[in-house]
């Protein structure tokens, strides 16, 4: 059995990791709603720790953290690197997802966790949080009509009543060519963390 990630607490990072990941801020999404960014991170060491090491069955963390340059900062294309705690419980939910579609599921670069420096993090999502994937095929069906889109989103809201999904459409909170699946804003504490700091 491998060793567990180490777990972090973002607020004793470096001065740079704490101005990029910005833990424990107020962030508002796009209808204006506030939301507290993670303070409790996994640490990734090297790219093959995070290839190697399985998140759940059939996914990876690399499969949940790849950006492209977007993720600007060199601090943030360094290892190590940090993803928030909560991409254990999306790895459960994607994991039952796959389970439930009998085929492998793929998610897009940038389709995972990003951070509030990444170019496309604008407002509060839950890519942010590590809570939600981007996929963009599901066996040989790549995601980009509105009969894929919205037959895999019902599948993946019937896991559990927290699944989101958004419909297939071209405007602001829809989806034309993949399937968005989060589980809202998921803080993850992990055992032994302490928020009171």
């Amino acid at each position: 059995m491998s060793e567990p990630f180490k777990v972090i607490d973002a607020l004793t990072l470096s001065a740079g990791h704490r101005r990029l990941l910005r833990p424990g801020e107020a962030l508002a999404d796009a209808e204006g709603r506030t939301h507290f960014l993670p303070r409790f991170f996994y640490e990734i060491a090297t790219w093959s720790q995070a290839k190697d090491r399985p998140l759940a069955e059939n996914f990876t963390f690399a499969e949940l953290m790849t950006v492209d340059c977007r993720e600007a900062d060199v601090l943030l294309n360094t290892f190590p690197h940090y993803v928030p705690c909560a991409v254990s419980v999306l790895g459960l939910f994607l994991q039952a997802f796959r389970e439930r579609v009998g085929a492998p599921v793929f998610i897009a670069t940038n389709g995972g966790y990003r951070s509030p420096a990444h170019a496309h993090s604008r407002q509060a999502s839950p890519h942010l949080w590590a809570a939600a994937a981007n996929i963009y095929r599901i066996g040989d069906t790549f995601l980009d009509d509105g009969k894929s889109v919205e037959k895999y989103g019902r599948i993946a809201e019937s896991i559990a009543a927290g699944v989101f999904t958004k419909p297939f459409g071209h405007g602001r909170g829809e989806s034309d060519d993949h399937l968005h699946l989060d589980i809202g804003y998921a803080i993850c504490v992990p055992h032994g963390g302490d928020e009171a700091h």
